[in-house]
């Protein structure tokens, strides 16, 4: 496995600064290998064979045909299979929502359209896929459900709630009495179409079998050590006869949370036939897995007549999987983010025919933001109020659920800047007030807001003789820039350059680390590397001190300093000794040390802890045609501490052009008599390309956090897409005076 090397040097001091990606070069040069790119000796390929309905079961697999052609090793089926596990729990992996988790082949049901039922083996990977093309399958068909509106008379409030998800709050004052006396008040529909990750990098898994039967998995995924507790289970293998690797994912934004049916495939056959395997899905099998599910929302909100809330009430129906109960916090946020005495909020599922959904880039939030802010909207211009001055003054200095305070919020300054930055006080109030030739001109905003998470994390550290550091964690980089930030923090312990740093992630042998996701991963991880190296220079300090005549022999750690693989008196560079000399002296090839990073749960019950943003947008619309762009947008975070301005903007701007694909693009349309997603490839499954990104302005608000951890950073990968939608969805009702609030906003809808 080839691991990263820095390719920049640079002074120490890297904490804070702009910095490029480490492990750029690899990928630029293609010398950073994917899951399904690693070869093995005799390595088998697999190729899966979709459902052609969205309910019933198989009958019969007809495969007669495809076993004759040439290079076909094997095709297994729910009729043709080695054993697996029989219980649920071995089948659920360590993010997986409540129910019985969906089992490749595991019977002959179908639940969804493009539901895998064999897998076709063959010596080439064309063999396998010629081969699939003749396997048919004869089926008895049921009636499906895949029309949420239809379905949304049956939805029902899940027994069992998810792990690490916090249901609706119960409610507080009298929503009903407080709504009808109100002066000023709205209640809207808001739709959201289903959306699908859809990285670059198609998920696949390499099994490589070695001569002892252990099994080496290179798998796409944003966490090996759930993928190899979840393998072991299901395949009721010792845990020290598996190794998952994925030190590169070609993005995942959450689909690769859960295991993949690909992995489970791909072990399946290189058990049975004792031999690597090689499971790759199409583009098409992507759209067969997890998904931002689809969601209709109502949303009412009542205020006097200066603005101030009085009412609240957010209800949302969303779609999950026949056999599990996927769960989001999709209206928690309109009982937290503003200061309101009278809410009510509810939260209910609707059983479609379809995989279950799954994370997708600030899951819940995403949805639940969207449908407030737009109300929130939509209330200011019933009240004759600027969008901007009615958050400002129902803004809240405590989390309106829990009533605790916030470690840290600098939402109001991400108002003021942004609105600054953005130029909003030249907002004419009324809609279709602005106007440049024959385009209509419209300035939306809205506020985003998610968690600000830290979990447990263990990392290490090893000092070579030549004076070279290496940190390592089973962490992921989904894109994100894990290696980057890690090396940083690293050099910056040991004032080291760059090229002296090598981090090692993305490999279920290294030290516990849960999957990657949720944005907790910089603050997560960075602490327990930043431990780590701590605990490193304390070991070789000691060690220094019992050198013969060594010029550290009294000193603290507070009075030296490390530079340049030497440990020095601060302000006497001349009074040291080096780190090679330390280990020659103490008789070792390398120090190592590992340390873990716990979140301070006191603290953790005293407050809540989130990164804010404020959203500007302006949108220009041809007022004969419809056409609609969007020129710039401005995103003001409040995130903490910044390790890396250009990772951390990156990640931004890649969070900003989803909730522009959410806002205008992003819709999976069904086929509701055939239960089937019509919109499978990347020519109907639009997602917004160069052409449609116009100017986008980060700026990060000054932030001190001191409650979450050490290194006070909060997450930024998810706060990005939060409000992104719902500004420009605002931008177009101020530009246009019509409200579209059924996602995404197309040009049919606009001109109908």
């Amino acid at each position: 496995m080839v691991m990263p090397p820095t390719a920049i040097s640079q002074a120490p001091g890297f904490v804070g600064r702009p910095t490029r990606r480490v492990d750029g070069p690899l990928k630029v040069t293609g010398r950073a290998k994917y899951a399904a790119e690693y070869d093995a000796p005799g390595l088998a390929y697999g190729y899966i064979v979709s459902s052609a309905v969205a309910a019933g079961r198989v009958l019969a697999i007809e495969a007669d045909a495809a076993l004759q052609m040439p290079g076909v090793i094997r095709i297994f089926s729910h009729a043709d299979r080695p054993a697996t596990a029989t219980a649920d729990k071995a089948w659920q992996d360590e993010v997986a929502p409540p129910g019985h988790p969906f089992r490749p082949f595991g019977s002959d049901e179908i639940h969804f359209a493009l539901q895998p039922i064999a897998l076709v083996v063959a010596e080439t990977y064309e063999a396998a896929r010629d081969a699939a093309s003749l396997v048919t399958a004869r089926y008895e068909v049921t009636q499906h459900r895949v029309d949420l509106k239809r379905e949304r008379a049956t939805a029902y409030d899940p027994p069992e709630k998810r792990a690490g998800i916090p249901p609706p709050p119960a409610p507080r004052g009298d929503f009903a009495q407080a709504y009808a006396d109100a002066p000023v008040k709205i209640s809207a529909d808001y739709v959201l179409a289903p959306e699908y990750h859809n990285p670059m990098e198609m998920f696949g898994t390499t099994v490589v079998r070695n001569d002892d039967g252990k099994l080496l998995v290179f798998d796409k995924t944003q966490g090996s050590q759930n993928v190899k507790a979840y393998l072991a289970g299901v395949f009721g293998l010792p845990e020290g006869d598996i190794r998952v690797v994925n030190a590169y994912v070609g993005g995942a934004f959450g689909t690769a949370l859960r295991p993949n049916m690909s992995a489970v495939l791909a072990v399946m056959a290189s058990l049975a036939l004792e031999r690597s395997v090689r499971v790759t899905l199409t583009r098409e099998q992507m759209f067969a897995l997890g998904y931002r599910p689809h969601m209709e929302q109502t949303v009412s909100l009542a205020c006097g007549r200066d603005g101030k809330l009085l009412a609240v009430h957010h209800d949302a129906v969303s779609g999950t999987s026949p056999f599990e109960d996927y769960q989001e916090a999709v209206v928690n946020w309109s009982g937290m983010l503003y200061a309101c005495a009278n809410t009510k909020l509810s939260y209910a599922l609707a059983k479609l025919n379809t995989n279950t959904p799954c994370d997708m880039r600030a899951p819940g939030a995403t949805s639940g933001v969207y449908a407030l802010e737009a109300a929130m909207d939509e209330l200011a211009h019933a009240a004759g109020i600027d969008p901007l001055e009615l958050r400002i003054r129902n803004f809240s200095e405590r989390d309106g659920n829990t009533d605790k305070p916030y470690s840290s919020k600098a939402l109001m300054l991400c108002y003021r800047e942004g609105a600054a930055r953005f130029g909003w006080s030249r907002r004419q109030l009324a809609p279709r007030s602005m106007r440049e030739g024959n385009e209509l001109v419209g300035f939306g905003m809205a506020t985003g807001v998610w968690e600000a998470m830290v979990v447990p994390v263990t990392a290490k550290a090893i000092l070579s003789a030549d004076g070279a550091l290496e940190v390592s964690t089973a962490s992921s980089d989904i894109g994100t820039g894990t290696y980057t930030i890690l090396a940083q923090i690293a050099a910056d312990a040991f004032g080291l350059p760059l090229e002296r740093v090598t981090v090692r992630i993305g490999d279920s042998a290294l030290s516990a680390h849960p999957v990657e996701g949720g944005s907790w991963t910089a603050a997560s991880a960075g602490a327990s590397v930043s431990l780590a190296c701590a605990k490193l220079k304390e070991q070789a300090l000691a060690r220094a001190r019992r050198m013969t005549n060594s010029p550290l022999a009294q000193a603290a750690m507070e009075e030296v300093a490390f530079t340049d693989g030497r440990i020095a008196l601060a302000g006497d560079a001349g009074r040291g000794v080096s780190l090679a000399d330390v280990l020659r002296a103490s008789d070792l090839g390398h120090l190592e040390e590992e340390a873990s990073f716990t979140p301070d749960e006191k603290l953790a019950g005293r407050y809540a802890s989130y990164s804010h943003a404020a959203v500007f947008a302006e949108v220009r619309v041809d007022e004969e045609l419809g056409v609609l762009r969007v020129p710039r947008l401005v995103s003001a975070v409040a995130g903490g501490k910044i390790l890396n301005p250009k990772t951390a903007r990156s990640q931004i701007l890649g969070g900003v052009v989803m909730g522009l694909g959410m806002a205008l693009h992003e819709e999976g349309l069904f086929d509701h008599d055939l239960g089937r997603l019509m919109n499978h490839n990347y020519a109907e499954y639009h997602v917004p390309v160069n052409a449609d990104i116009g100017d986008i302005d980060v700026l990060f608000v000054d932030e001190h956090e001191d409650k979450l951890g050490h290194l006070g950073v909060k997450g930024l990968g998810e706060i990005g897409i939060v409000g992104t939608a719902a500004a420009v969805a605002n931008a177009i009702f101020h530009a246009t005076g019509k409200r579209v609030r059924d996602l995404p906003i197309t040009l049919d809808k606009l001109l109908g």
